[in-house]
């Protein structure tokens, strides 16, 4: 069995079809990133029937995780400034696999307009440079054969209106995040309403939708805030 798994781990290596070849990765849209912190309720896989409460605190829990995920999508729009986050959508194909440039480099800002990154494996640096260059970031790779610089160039007018659009675009694909957990968390509600035993009452049944329905609004409130921010970051000259 052991033999097996040793197999499995290195075959990918062995049948590697030549060097690494750099692909583009394109921006990931947040809905991607929301559905992998909030596509299922976690009671949906527990071991026993849900409660009100277990409800309850899966909706704050899958919300909350909805705007961690925000912050991450928001963090990767240029502001004009150099970040590392700017390239964490940015992938590698690397030996094989489509692997983040942020899990094969580390990645410095010397100064605010610049970005290094040091390629843990130097021979992957024109790969690396490949896919900055194929990238939607707009800005051209140098490398000296150690690492890659990159200078971060100031934002026109027009690339802040664009960058702002995409931050609105971000929130709004978190508030149908929000709207599915709300209809997932009613769904389990109503269905507790029915159940052949101990069925939730009209009043209890009520009370737990207006709490879901309070968590929206909390929780929507907090997408237009960290909208917001992000927003006037990149606005400002």
């Amino acid at each position: 069995v052991m033999m097996a798994i040793v197999t499995l781990l290195i075959a990918p290596l062995a049948f590697s079809n030549g060097p690494a070849r750099a692909v583009p990765r394109s921006r990931v849209p947040f809905s991607v990133c929301a559905a992998r912190v909030s596509a299922r309720p976690a009671y949906a896989v527990s071991m026993g029937p849900p409660t009100v409460k277990s409800v309850q605190k899966d909706v704050d829990d899958r919300m909350a995780k909805t705007i961690q995920a925000l912050s991450i999508s928001l963090a990767t729009i240029r502001t004009g400034r150099a970040n590392p986050a700017m390239l964490d959508r940015v992938s590698v194909e690397y030996f094989g696999a489509l692997t983040p440039l942020n899990q094969m480099a580390s990645v410095g800002t010397p100064t605010a307009q610049q970005l290094v990154i040091d390629p843990y494996d130097k021979s992957a640096i024109k790969d690396i440079e490949r896919a900055i260059t194929e990238s939607d970031l707009g800005m051209m790779p140098s490398s000296d054969g150690n690492v890659i610089r990159l200078n971060v160039p100031p934002l026109t007018e027009d690339r802040r209106k664009e960058f702002a659009k995409q931050c609105k675009a971000f929130g709004e694909d978190a508030k149908v995040a929000l709207r599915n957990i709300r209809r997932d968390a009613m769904e389990s509600i109503k269905k507790m309403e029915k159940a052949a035993e101990s069925p939730l009452g009209k009043d209890e049944s009520a009370d737990a939708q207006d709490n879901v329905d309070k968590a929206v609004k909390k929780f929507t409130k907090q997408i237009d805030e960290t909208v917001a921010v992000k927003e006037k970051e990149i606005m400002k000259v």
